[in-house]
């Protein structure tokens, strides 16, 4: 057990991980899980957890928060009228088989291996967020038939391999395919749930080493970082939100990008082992 004062400075940390994550998922419409499982991962480090298992761990805790930030999410866009419930209801079945799958692929590799994962997908985000455009298009409207069953299962499995809600690939999607920004926002947020509950049903049953994960963890999650950074999310989401409406993220947006693209290459060193 780390000393008082180590779980003390932990605490804080969580607190102003939990802060940053939520005033970014409101103001740059990104999911806090892109910021949370790095974030994790230095956390649990610095408390000595190192262990072969300790993204799985980072990837748990991380969608442990989403079920709750995204199920807020998307009854307030709800009462808007922001959802699309007909891709919603269309994407959700081969997302929830994709996250399903992806949690047992996670749970079955090594930290490392999962750590090289998040860095290659995080640079593609952050290549997406740095340089690409509103008005790139796939297509004019959501795939169906076979493209969907193909990309709606993708979407859950990466998601699940970076601990992160629907944002981060599925706005993107979305927008290639002529989808409102607003709205595939919000449709992006009914993502979340559908790829966090399963997985993270998933993750509670997997089994951790005892010595290897922090106190009060049940299987993969550890519920002291979920309740902290649950609290603060839900504190500085709205401020976020606020900032998103009084000013133009898309130069914050770029800054991310680049703050993103080196976590990832952190992440890619680490690894490697360099």
């Amino acid at each position: 057990m780390p000393d008082t004062s180590l779980l003390l400075m932990m605490l804080v940390m969580l607190m102003a991980i939990g802060g940053f994550a939520g005033v970014l998922a409101g103001l740059l419409g990104v999911g806090g899980g892109i910021i949370l499982v790095p974030a994790f991962f230095y956390a649990f480090q610095t408390l000595g957890y190192d262990g072969p298992q300790l993204m799985q761990m980072c990837l748990a805790t991380s969608l442990a928060t989403i079920i709750v930030t995204s199920v807020r999410s998307v009854l307030s866009h709800n009462r808007k009228g922001a959802v699309d419930w007909e891709i919603l209801k269309g994407w959700a079945p081969g997302i929830a088989i994709g996250a399903v799958v992806g949690m047992l692929t996670a749970a079955s590799l090594r930290s490392g291996t999962l750590q090289g994962i998040f860095g290659v997908l995080a640079l593609v985000i952050g290549g997406y967020m740095g340089l690409g455009r509103s008005d790139w298009r796939l297509g004019q409207s959501m795939p169906k038939g076979i493209g969907r069953a193909v990309t709606s299962p993708l979407v859950g499995f990466l998601s699940v391999l970076m601990g992160i809600g629907g944002g981060s690939f599925g706005v993107p999607l979305m927008s290639l395919f002529n989808t409102p920004i607003h709205r595939a926002v919000a449709t992006a947020a009914g993502f979340g749930v559908i790829i966090a509950v399963p997985s993270v049903i998933g993750f509670l049953m997997l089994p951790i080493d005892p010595a290897q994960r922090p106190p009060l963890t049940v299987g993969a999650v550890n519920f002291p970082a979920f309740v902290v950074v649950i609290a603060m999310t839900l504190i500085t989401a709205p401020i976020g939100v606020r900032l998103a409406h009084s000013m133009d993220p898309k130069p914050l947006k770029r800054v991310f990008a680049i703050f993103l693209t080196l976590v990832a290459l952190n992440m890619l060193r680490k690894a490697l082992g360099l």
